[in-house]
């Protein structure tokens, strides 16, 4: 039985109609039509499909869409800045090589920016640790955590001004 319900996706609402099965990742890709959000694997393992729920990284492959109705849902194209530019991590990422294949990135971007969002200046081992649920098949990671590591030194020295 399809229901209509209303999901805030990117600080904007949607009214979508879905079946209680429905999963988030096929509402945001295919209803939405938000394709940042990447299918990989399908069931929870590679991080790919990670989307930030009231500011926490899930796995968007396994949620529920109806277990979203009233949270904020943030896609790799919700943390563009207002005049349509790249996000400073994002820039990180492009600047310290971090970016190949690209499946994985929205993913470690979501789940990178909601460490330093809560976690300014993070250890090497809290890096790995928040993007221990996303698969990497392309960098070896250390350029990702080099992106992390420099967006982060931006933003505590922009907070100690």
């Amino acid at each position: 039985m399809k229901q209509v319900i209303t999901l805030n996706i990117n600080n904007q609402d949607y009214e979508v109609l879905v079946t209680p099965m429905d999963l988030l990742v096929d509402v945001i890709r295919k209803t939405v039509g938000l394709t940042g959000t990447k299918k990989g694997c399908g069931q929870g393992d590679c991080g790919a499909c990670t989307v930030l729920i009231d500011g926490h990284p899930e796995l968007s492959c396994i949620k529920l869409a109806v277990s979203a109705v009233g949270k904020k849902i943030t896609t790799i194209e919700g943390i563009a800045n207002e005049d349509g530019s790249l996000h400073p991590l994002q820039e990180a990422f492009l600047d310290e090589g971090a970016v190949q294949c690209g499946f994985c990135t929205p993913g470690m971007i979501l789940s990178s920016k909601a460490l330093i969002d809560r976690n300014p200046n993070p250890t090497r081992h809290e890096i790995k640790t928040a993007i221990s649920g996303n698969t990497c098949r392309c960098t070896g990671y250390i350029n990702i955590i080099a992106a992390v590591e420099s967006y982060a030194k931006a933003v505590a020295e922009k907070e100690a001004k």
